[in-house]
């Protein structure tokens, strides 16, 4: 076999470890995800990762075992954000090791037809995954981004109209409750006038992903002070840029989607919101002049 420098070897070396580790991990999570169609392809992406890893292996003859903590982490993941995300967050790290990548193909010819092999058949496998949670994301991101609006809008106008944390949580709870439930009703009348079959759990998506956000985002006024409404009004506007950063990064992920673009639109919404809300809150208490 052709001689290969100690910088490819390197390369070839990390290479192997991961493909291993990436067998590993799909075989992990394929025994706890639904449908038999998920767990064959998983399994199949399984045997392409330790196939490759046995190419890897000729190079270097080095007898490898999976990286017990790397595998935990990413079965954990795959429990808390779903398997599509977990697999393409994984797939996703690889495209930044073009370089290295580009480096092999120098000395190892056979590199190049590997890894365009790899790529074209892991991304035919990875569009046959259909996970039931983003079949729903729509639903999610109606009752999130409507909460975000909404609430926030609603926490920022009360927070100078009350000057009471107190207040403005009770009056946040109130307002976020009903809203969950006119939102969950709404989204279940409109998949049932569809004539959808899944219409009560679309309303679930919708009206958890909305309570969700309620509570996050009620949570600093109930933990601040009765007179801390200002710090209580910023560490909430902090809560809502990492929900939207936080669920945008997810989407993005799972269904191949940009990040930023998403991002901004959501953040310039919510915000601008608030400092409406929080614009008339001021002026509502000066005119009509109630002192609480």
């Amino acid at each position: 076999m052709k001689k290969i420098s100690q910088a490819a070897f390197a390369i070839i070396k990390k290479m192997q470890q991961n493909e291993l580790n990436e067998s590993a991990i799909y075989e992990a999570i394929a025994e706890f995800a639904k449908g038999d169609e998920n767990k064959n392809t998983l399994l199949r992406l399984a045997q392409e990762e330790k196939a490759h890893y046995e190419i890897w292996k000729k190079y270097t003859s080095i007898e490898m075992k999976p990286q017990k903590g790397k595998v935990f982490r990413y079965k954990l993941l795959a429990r808390i954000f779903g398997f599509t995300f977990t697999v393409k967050l994984m797939e996703n790290g690889e495209e930044t090791a073009q370089e290295e990548y580009s480096l092999v193909a120098e000395e190892v010819e056979e590199s190049s037809f590997i890894r365009q092999q790899e790529k074209e058949h892991e991304e035919a496998l990875l569009e046959m995954l259909d996970e039931e949670r983003l079949q729903y994301v729509g639903s999610m991101v109606l009752g999130l981004n409507d909460a975000l609006v909404e609430l926030t809008g609603s926490l920022a106008g009360f927070t100078f109209a009350l000057q009471n944390t107190r207040l403005i949580a009770l009056s946040g709870l109130i307002i976020g409750i009903s809203a969950t439930f006119s939102m969950a009703s709404s989204e279940f009348l409109a998949a049932r006038s569809e004539g959808r079959d899944d219409a009560m759990k679309s309303c679930s998506y919708t009206g958890t992903a909305y309570l969700i956000t309620v509570i996050l985002l009620i949570a600093p006024y109930l933990l601040f002070g009765s007179a801390s409404y200002i710090p209580a009004l910023i560490c909430m506007l902090v809560i809502v840029i990492l929900i939207i950063a936080g669920f945008t990064y997810y989407t993005s992920v799972a269904q191949d989607q940009p990040f930023k673009s998403r991002f901004w639109e959501m953040a310039l919404i919510s915000v601008g919101v608030a400092v409406v809300s929080f614009v008339v809150g001021i002026l509502a208490k000066r005119f009509l002049g109630v002192d609480l």
